[in-house]
């Protein structure tokens, strides 16, 4: 599994050292509020546990899941949502937890998903940011790492199920994807 990785980007200390960062700066801006943490999967699972832990507030935790990509490594820009919001998410403060926006075309979708449910609010947090493939008009509230063009696995991200469970983000070799 290892030797799939052409690039570690990503180290799981600089990771750790990201996400509390962000989980003070979340419990900061939810003090008055405290958020539902809502985490897209199956990609975010790793970055959702590892933020819930670094907020100091109270916080619920629901997952919503959605399909774009299938096995491929690009977007096949139609969305399907296939777990909804199990918790009731009317009046109240939503923070999506995602692995990476990329495209934007599956966040969108999610976003306008979870502001059909009447929140007092939706924001996101983003692990990693790739802006130059974006489609979508989104951007993240809050961002771990603003990354370059690469297709990314590990702490969560996965190619066809695998390498989900490696503790740091790096690239894959192109020969194992192509």
């Amino acid at each position: 599994m290892k030797n799939d990785i052409e690039k570690v980007f990503f180290t799981a200390d600089a990771i750790a050292k990201r996400v509390r960062e962000l989980g003070a700066q979340i419990t900061t801006d939810y003090a008055e509020a405290p958020p539902l943490l809502v985490g897209i999967l199956k990609g975010s699972f790793v970055f959702m546990a590892d933020l819930a832990r670094a907020i100091d507030l109270y916080c619920d935790v629901d997952f919503i899941a959605a399909s774009s990509y299938g096995n491929a490594t690009e977007t096949s820009g139609t969305v399907t949502l296939t777990k909804p919001l199990s918790a009731d998410a009317a009046g109240r403060h939503l923070l999506i937890a995602e692995d990476i926006l990329d495209t934007g075309v599956t966040l969108t979708f999610l976003r306008s998903y979870l502001l059909s449910l009447k929140p007092a609010s939706v924001k996101i947090c983003a692990l990693l940011d790739k802006p130059s493939r974006r489609k979508a008009p989104i951007s993240a509230d809050y961002v771990g790492f603003t990354c370059p063009d690469a297709f990314y696995v590990g702490y969560g991200l996965d190619y066809a199920e695998h390498y989900r469970n490696l503790p740091y983000i790096g690239s894959l070799k192109p020969e194992i994807y192509e």
